[in-house]
């Protein structure tokens, strides 16, 4: 498979500006996505934020099973990380989110208040991958839509400031991604979510991609159920070629599109690309 890289121009800008924001946040969110939320974490978070109180959101949770949903819990609290799950789209969990901004603000200004200063705003930010829900979060943390949200990455780019209430000031922030991916196996994931701009990748590599991660998961049936091909004992690329005879007359390109887009859209069911124990 080709090397996957994407690093556009409008990144590099945001990201700068961003951590020149950071001094004044108090409180971070970090989202990812739910189907891959190893892969859609960005390495240099932590480093960014300086110790700041940090919320993990796990989006789109509706597209992996509630049986995962306490794995994934119980393993970032492991490592001494909070986490929640959400559904940006239908508003899942969005109130609890207000909930915990407040909390983490509230400590703010107990110690504003300590040294003699009056209470302000709480200041939060939210942080991720391009494309994995960001934009989605905020208008439902606000309760109207005043960002732009699409299942794309790249469209928010610029950073600014939202009042969500009195007591909530939130950054809106454009999609950070590390300037280089050093592990390709975690790259081709960000790929197949969409979660990175498709002209990094070729489509059919990252649909036999998708193949494999499902096999190696033992969600075999899945395909097999789908598209009617058992997917054992064959390549991603083989498999690729005969769903292309199957339904397209040879044509691979669209039987790839059509792979992604089942994927993308929840059309398999629900459907991770990772385990807690990964």
């Amino acid at each position: 498979m080709s090397i996957i890289q994407w690093y556009p121009g409008h990144i590099s800008k945001a990201e700068r500006q961003l951590k020149e924001q950071i001094k004044n946040i108090d409180v971070i969110f970090e989202v990812l996505d739910a189907r891959i939320p190893i892969a859609s974490h960005h390495p240099n978070i932590d480093r960014w934020i300086e110790g700041k109180p940090k919320i993990i959101v796990l989006n789109r949770m509706d597209m992996i099973p509630e049986t995962l949903y306490k794995k994934w819990l119980s393993w970032f609290k492991e490592k001494g990380e909070t986490a929640h799950f959400t559904n940006a789209k239908q508003g899942k969990g969005i109130k609890f989110l207000n909930q915990l901004a407040q909390e983490a603000g509230n400590l703010v200004n107990i110690k504003r208040a300590h040294r003699g200063m009056k209470p302000r705003p709480i200041r939060a930010v939210v942080i991720g991958f391009p494309n994995v829900g960001k934009s989605a979060l905020i208008n439902r943390l606000l309760g109207r839509k005043v960002v732009i949200s699409a299942r794309r990455a790249g469209v928010t780019r610029q950073l600014r400031w939202i009042r969500i209430s009195k007591t909530i000031e939130l950054l809106d922030a454009p999609g950070v991604i590390p300037v280089k991916l050093e592990n390709q196996k975690d790259a081709v994931k960000l790929a197949i979510c969409e979660d990175i701009g498709e002209a990094a990748y070729d489509n059919q590599q990252v649909a036999a991609a998708l193949i494999d991660f499902l096999l190696e998961l033992n969600f075999e049936n899945i395909l097999k159920l789908r598209y009617k091909i058992d997917p054992l004992n064959i390549t991603g690329e083989e498999y690729i070629e005969k769903l292309g005879n199957n339904l397209y007359r040879g044509d691979k390109e669209r039987a790839t599109i059509q792979l992604l887009n089942d994927f993308r859209k929840g059309m398999m069911g629900c459907v991770p690309l990772e385990l807690p124990n990964s």
